[in-house]
């Protein structure tokens, strides 16, 4: 059996941290694995599937998830008494390619001095007291211009452990790129700078090597940046620059979680332009802030939207209204630089380096207002956005587009 990448879940209510995962079926060779749901409303029926299969993570009443052979998965589908379904695969919201340095090319690339507004600026600062928690691939703590900066370090996608702690080591990039772009501090003074150098990161990893994971792991991951966030009364920023076309109810009620616990939750809008209603999930929600990509050109007397980004929709144009499918802001995302995981510089594209810099800036925003709410806080760099309209690239107009959101929302 071909497993699919998108097949669909079940809807979950509140999620419950499981004791440290073992699978049962660790021990079985030569047989692939998968990652199901299993849910029912007999009590009994689950329990002994949990005693059967182990436990990754629980979903209160709703089920529980664990991963099984395909032999058993194929027998657990003939069961009457349980539902079972495979969990999502999510992946990484970037384009392939990019260039590697051993030192930065510019300190403050260009996104950075878009960002402030200032294309002679230098240095970066703002962020303090902030933490911003990027769901991603890990990331190099150890480099350079983050270290200063690392706060938590997490793993949530070891196949024989649902949690790790203390260890989010990134073998991809990807993760400690979208870190750089943030909170970027320039090291010993000759690296590079983020949006927000004085703000905390907690690397949380829940992608794999190759750039994909399961949504039952984002969502636990989510929901322990918001409880983690509860328990510290911190403001937070949670920055995911990964998605898939189709929504998992699990990272649906984990946002919606997490947004209601005062998170403010920043998602890229995907890499499927430049098509009308092609944004990706999580970014598509209507509690997460979508995020399009720039590009270094201008058009119209503004920024463009790069053609990879993925489109909102066309039919909710102008009314300034986030709803699902909606581009909310744009921000730079063609021919990034930032920091990598070997502890050099690489230039990438995607709507994923898009997304640090505006969460990078509403830490910046939130440190310097700290008695905003997260829905003020939105609301203030929608404000920003719509003062800085984008109407360069396919479906840019004037005000709110399904291309490039309420605008480009920036520093000043």
């Amino acid at each position: 059996m071909k497993v699919g990448k998108i097949l669909g879940s079940v809807v979950l209510s509140a999620l419950l941290v499981a004791p440290a995962y073992t699978s049962p079926v660790d021990a079985v060779e030569n047989s692939e694995k998968v990652r199901v749901l299993i849910s029912s409303t007999n009590e009994k029926a689950v329990n002994n599937a949990k005693q059967n299969y182990g436990v990754r993570w629980s979903f209160d009443q709703s089920g529980f998830s664990t991963e099984v052979t395909e032999a058993q998965f194929n027998a657990l589908q003939k069961n009457k008494n349980l539902s079972v379904k495979l969990v999502e695969e999510v992946s990484l919201a970037a384009k392939p390619g990019g260039t590697a340095t051993a030192a930065p090319i510019d300190q403050t690339p260009w996104g950075i001095e878009a960002m402030y507004e200032d294309p002679t600026i230098n240095t970066t600062s703002g962020g303090s007291g902030i933490k911003v928690a990027v769901l991603d691939t890990g990331a190099n703590t150890n480099h350079s211009d983050l270290t200063n900066n690392v706060e938590q370090c997490n793993d949530f996608s070891q196949r024989k452990s649902n949690l790790v702690t203390n260890f989010c080591e990134d073998k991809n990039g990807h993760g400690t790129h979208v870190a750089g772009t943030v909170l970027a501090d320039g090291g010993a003074g000759d690296g590079i700078y983020g949006v927000a150098p004085d703000a905390k990161l907690w690397a949380y990893k829940v992608l794999n090597d190759r750039g994909s994971g399961y949504s039952d792991d984002i969502a636990a991951a989510i929901r322990y940046a918001a409880d983690e966030a509860d328990r510290l009364n911190v403001k937070t920023v949670i920055s995911m620059s990964l998605g898939s076309s189709s929504e998992s109810p699990l990272i649906t009620d984990a946002v919606n979680y997490a947004y209601n616990k005062g998170v403010l939750v920043v998602a890229a809008a995907g890499n499927s332009g430049p098509s009308a209603n092609t944004i990706g999930y999580p970014g598509a929600l209507v509690n997460a802030v979508a995020v399009a990509a720039l590009e270094d050109v201008q058009e119209n007397g503004t920024y463009r939207v790069a053609d990879f980004s993925s489109r909102g929709n066309p039919n909710t144009d102008g009314d300034y209204v986030i709803g699902v499918r909606d581009i909310e802001v744009s921000a730079p995302g063609r021919a990034i630089e930032s920091t990598w995981f070997d502890g050099t510089y690489h230039t990438i594209s995607g709507t994923s380096m898009a997304t640090p810099h505006v969460s990078g800036l509403a830490a910046k925003i939130w440190a310097a207002n700290p008695s905003l709410s997260a829905p003020q806080l939105r609301a203030e760099i929608q404000n920003r956005a719509k003062s800085n309209d984008i109407l360069g690239g396919s479906g840019a107009a004037t005000g709110d587009d399904y291309a490039s959101g309420f605008g480009f929302p920036t520093v000043n």
